[in-house]
């Protein structure tokens, strides 16, 4: 009993210090963009003639904002419920003893949450994919 629970926390703790990156990493990432000065694009729009030229609108309307940060914590949210189902899959896994109708509980668990991160990946590029073609239709 007591070996099952140590084996659990120590699973638990290993999990936690491998997603903390991922929590940490998106306020950098928004910390670096908003560092950017008035002035200057983000991207490599440099003008060697000498002639001051201002920054493209991105053309994002309010929508295709909220569209985007919809889609993103959609994502982030079922990223990390599909990274525990993995653990969680795999934890069934190894304690299943050999039971066939355990063991394949476990792989479909697993299965089911690759596929599901699969399709999260696939929506991020749709969204991507629509969102840059209508700037381009719309611009």
């Amino acid at each position: 009993m007591f070996k099952k629970l140590k084996n659990l926390t120590v699973t638990l703790a290993i999990a936690f210090v491998a997603l903390a990156p991922a929590v940490a990493l998106p306020s950098v990432a928004y910390a670096v963009t908003d560092a950017i000065q008035p002035g200057l694009c983000s991207g490599a729009n440099i003008d060697v003639s000498g002639n001051s030229t201002t920054c493209p609108s991105t053309g994002a309307s309010g929508l295709n904002t909220l569209l985007v940060k919809v889609v993103n914590i959609f994502s982030a949210v079922v990223g990390v419920i599909a990274v525990l189902m993995i653990i969680f899959g795999g934890l069934k896994y190894i304690t299943s003893g050999g039971d066939s109708s355990n063991v394949s509980t476990a792989k479909n668990t697993i299965i089911y949450a690759i596929v599901g991160l699969v399709i999260v990946a696939l929506a991020q590029i749709i969204v991507r994919f629509v969102l840059s073609t209508s700037k381009g239709l719309a611009g």
